[in-house]
C-alpha cells in the first residue's frame, strides 16, 4: 500500500490528518508516480471527512513554498486580494475583479491570484482576457502593471507549475459535482502573499475555519466571507446584497465574528437573479454597465459592498461605511470609467506577455 493509499484509508475511517500528515499528503498528490485514481480517491476521502483548518493550513504552507516568486515583495505589503473560492455553483457576475478594479482605481494596489473558470462561465482570467489583458507576464511586466493601474493578475497554474498535474483530476472532480480541498486553496497561495485579504467562500461552514487558516498562515489582516441568498439554497462567495452575510476576520481583523445585511450600510437589497453573470463576453458588457451607471442597483450595490470591504480591510477606510462611500464616488465620478480606458492602454501597447 502506497503511503497516499494509507492516508487515505485513515480519511475514510473520519479521521484527520495531522499538519505533518497533511503537508506530506500534498506533496506526494504532486509525484508524477501517483496515479489519478489514488489522487481522486484521496481528495474525495477528504472532502467527504470535512477538511480542518489544520489540513488546510498545512496544505496551503506547502503550495506557497512551492510556488514561483514573481518579486513583488516591495508592494505585498500594500496590497490585497479580493478573491473568491469559487465552487458556489451560482453563476454569478464578477464581482470579486470587478471590485477589485474599483480598489484600483481608489489607490490600493490589488494583485489579484486567479485562474479560468472550472465550475463556471467566467473565472478571473476568462474575464480578464476578454478585457484584452494579458494573463501571463514577466516580473518586471507585473511592477510596470502595479506602477501603472494599481493592478496586475498572477495566472495560477504559471506560479503553480506543480498543479499540472492536478488539473485532470480537479476537472473529473468537478465534473461530477465533488468539491476538494482546492476549491479552498486558491485565495489562500497567492504566490506574492498580499498582506490584505477579502476572501469569499462557497459555503457558510467554511467562514470560520478558514479564517483560522489565514490567521496560522500569518496574513496582516483580512475577512473571510459567504453571502447567505435570500430565496435560493445556495450561497455567494462573496459578500452580497441578495441576502445576509457571514463574516469572520483575522489578522488584525480577528476579533470580527458576525453575520450582517447589506441595509446596515445603506445598499439596496435585490433578488439573487440580478448577480447572475454569463460568459465573459457578456460580463465584460455588464461591467460596461456597471461603469457607465446603467447596470441594476443590486449588482452595483453588491460590486461596491465587495470593494468598500476591500479598502476597509487594506486600511484606505476607517470603516466599511466610509469603504463603500469611496467605492461609490469612484463610479459615479466616472474614475472607474477612466481607470478601465488606462487598462486598455496599458495592455495595447504590448506591455504584458502575448
Amino acid at each position: 500500500m502506497s503511503m497516499l493509499e494509507s492516508l487515505t484509508r485513515k480519511l475514510v475511517s473520519r479521521e484527520s490528518l495531522d499538519e505533518s500528515e497533511a503537508a506530506g499528503a500534498a506533496l506526494l498528490l504532486l509525484e508524477a508516480e501517483v496515479s489519478a485514481v489514488e489522487r481522486m480517491e484521496f481528495l474525495r476521502a477528504l472532502a467527504h471527512k470535512g477538511e480542518t483548518p489544520v489540513e488546510v493550513a498545512a496544505f496551503a504552507h506547502t503550495f506557497r513554498r512551492l510556488a514561483r516568486n514573481p518579486g513583488l515583495e516591495a508592494w505585498a505589503g500594500r496590497a490585497v486580494d479580493i478573491v473568491g473560492t469559487g465552487g458556489d455553483h451560482f453563476g454569478s457576475y464578477n464581482i470579486s475583479t470587478t471590485a477589485a478594479f474599483i480598489t484600483a482605481a481608489g489607490g490600493v494596489p490589488v494583485i489579484k491570484h486567479g485562474n479560468r473558470a472550472i465550475t463556471s462561465q467566467s473565472g478571473t482570467s476568462d474575464f480578464l482576457g476578454a478585457l484584452g489583458v494579458a494573463t501571463e507576464a514577466t516580473s518586471a511586466e507585473l511592477l510596470a502593471s502595479l506602477e501603472s493601474l494599481n493592478f496586475c493578475f498572477l495566472f495560477a497554474p504559471a506560479y503553480h507549475p506543480a498543479f499540472k498535474e492536478l488539473m485532470p483530476v480537479r476537472k473529473a472532480l468537478a465534473a461530477e459535482g465533488q468539491r476538494t480541498i482546492f476549491n479552498l486553496l486558491g485565495p489562500l497561495i497567492n504566490p506574492a502573499q498580499p498582506a490584505h485579504l477579502l476572501m469569499g467562500v462557497f459555503a457558510e461552514t467554511w467562514v470560520k475555519p478558514l479564517a483560522t487558516a489565514l490567521g496560522s498562515l500569518g496574513v496582516k489582516r483580512g475577512l473571510v466571507c459567504h453571502g447567505r441568498l435570500s430565496e435560493v439554497a445556495s450561497g455567494l462567495d462573496e459578500l452580497t446584497t441578495a441576502g445576509d452575510n457571514r463574516i469572520a476576520g483575522f489578522g488584525e481583523l480577528a476579533a470580527m465574528d458576525t453575520v450582517f445585511g447589506a441595509a446596515l450600510f445603506g445598499l439596496r437589497e435585490c433578488e439573487p437573479e440580478v448577480l447572475k453573470g454569463g460568459t465573459a463576453a457578456q460580463n465584460v458588457e455588464m461591467l460596461g454597465e456597471i461603469a457607465a451607471g446603467t447596470a441594476p442597483g443590486g449588482l452595483t450595490d453588491t460590486v461596491l459592498f465587495n470593494a468598500g470591504a476591500a479598502f476597509w480591510v487594506a486600511g484606505k477606510a476607517e470603516t466599511l461605511i466610509e469603504g463603500i462611500a469611496q467605492a461609490r464616488t469612484i463610479v459615479e465620478s466616472g474614475a472607474l470609467r477612466d481607470w478601465l480606458l488606462r487598462l486598455k492602454a496599458f495592455n495595447s501597447r504590448g506591455t504584458a506577455v502575448r
